[in-house]
């Protein structure tokens, strides 16, 4: 299976643990394969730095992390899709560019699609609830 984590899922993972830290954790021991882009990593990099105080040594290796874990893809596409949230387009560029099977998200606008161009959009309870592992 195929995945791509919103930013939003993976700093909760980070920062707060729950569920999405055991999403992030079946991602890096490769229980699904997580997909990404420069532009997610981009973006996730951006915010722990600036709006969580991640120092940038620190940032660096959540990226490295990252970068060795997941297939990291660059999309050759565009999309406008998301008109309230522009930045959403990202993720869904990223999961047609990395043929994913499913965005998993905690984003409204994303949420509020369902689904994209085949691609299913569920929140990171569902989707640990589709993997049916009983967290």
């Amino acid at each position: 299976m195929r995945v791509v984590a919103d930013t939003n899922i993976l700093i909760s993972a980070l920062m707060f643990g729950g569920l999405p830290g055991a999403f992030l954790d079946l991602a890096l021991t490769q229980a699904f394969t997580l997909v990404t882009s420069p532009a997610l990593l981009d973006e996730l990099d951006e915010k722990l730095r600036l709006k969580f105080g991640i120092t940038g040594m620190d940032a660096d290796l959540i990226r490295a992390k990252l970068e060795k874990s997941a297939q990291v893809i660059v999309p050759r596409i565009a999309l406008a899709i998301v008109a309230d949230d522009p930045d959403d387009d990202r993720v869904l560029e990223c999961a047609l560019a990395g043929q994913a099977n499913c965005i998993v998200s905690g984003d409204r606008h994303l949420l509020r699609l369902g689904a994209y161009d085949g691609i299913e959009i569920m929140n990171v309870r569902a989707f640990v609830d589709a993997l049916d592992i009983g967290f």
